[in-house]
């Protein structure tokens, strides 16, 4: 091995719905066909030294996700990009990438900033159910995992949740595109949320069940999950910085830098 590149890319779209499995097949396709030089590990059956940090949940889109590569020869990171990008399909894209500078890069992803769409569900409700949330010291909720059913509390890893935006969405004859129920449109609160990487990990679903089991907050239709940024977490302003810095060697993103989620 004589180089690492870092590579940052998004699953949008109706690609939301691959899993860590298929990213990573259509990966090592993209590799084959654009004769990246990659490096391989050692033994019976060598296979090339791809290294994934912290994906996202399948069905869930995201702005954020990692991976670096091992490289047997020398390549420039943006040119790299650029192949790796055209060699995948739309949705599943390559939108960064950087020489790596040493560090364990994934000790740099300590929070994940996270949009969540919640159609049906006024501001209001949301903004209730988010208080009560937070009012609250621990909130158990339950996940089915490999040994079974587990109990653990998704306030703890909750850096900040708020309701930032709400709109009416409608199709063309001006009614809700999914439901009748409301004839002048339907409801949309959106809410952020920055939650540290925990184990075991606090996903989106787990704070939308604790907001369930503190306020009681159904929602009608299951809600839209966005990762707009994960990396370091300023301790003193709650942001999500960016991982990539250190090996740029540039000073970490404003909050105001982090990418704009795509429609899902």
């Amino acid at each position: 091995m004589v180089q690492r590149i870092r590579l940052r890319y998004t699953k949008r779209g109706r690609l939301r719905f691959t899993s860590h499995r298929d990213f990573q097949r259509a990966l090592e396709r993209a590799l084959r066909r654009s004769a990246v030089p990659m490096a391989y590990s050692a033994g019976f059956s060598p296979h090339p030294r791809i290294s994934f940090a912290n994906a996202a949940p399948t069905g869930s889109a995201s702005e954020a996700e990692y991976v670096e590569l091992a490289l047997s020869a020398r390549r420039d990171p943006e040119l790299l990009r650029a192949q790796l990008d055209e060699s995948l399909p739309n949705g599943l894209d390559i939108v960064d990438a950087v020489e790596a500078t040493g560090s364990n890069f994934t000790d740099r992803l300590e929070a994940s900033l996270w949009e969540l769409r919640l159609d049906g569900v006024t501001p209001g409700a949301a903004g209730a159910a988010v208080a009560a949330f937070l009012a609250a010291e621990t909130v158990e909720v339950q996940r089915t995992m490999k040994n079974g059913i587990r109990t653990f509390d998704a306030r703890g890893a909750v850096v900040s949740l708020e309701v930032v935006e709400s709109q009416v969405v409608a199709g063309a004859d001006g009614l809700p595109e999914s439901s009748t129920d409301i004839a002048a449109g339907r409801a949309c609160a959106i809410l952020r949320l920055v939650v540290r990487h925990a184990t075991p990990a606090v996903r989106p679903d787990d704070v939308l069940s604790g907001l369930r089991v503190t306020a009681d907050l159904a929602l009608p239709v299951p809600a839209g999950a966005t990762r707009l940024a994960q990396g370091p977490l300023d301790e003193e302003s709650g942001a999500v910085t960016d991982p990539f810095a250190p090996d740029r060697g540039a000073a970490p993103a404003l909050p105001s830098e982090a990418a704009e989620p795509q429609p899902v």
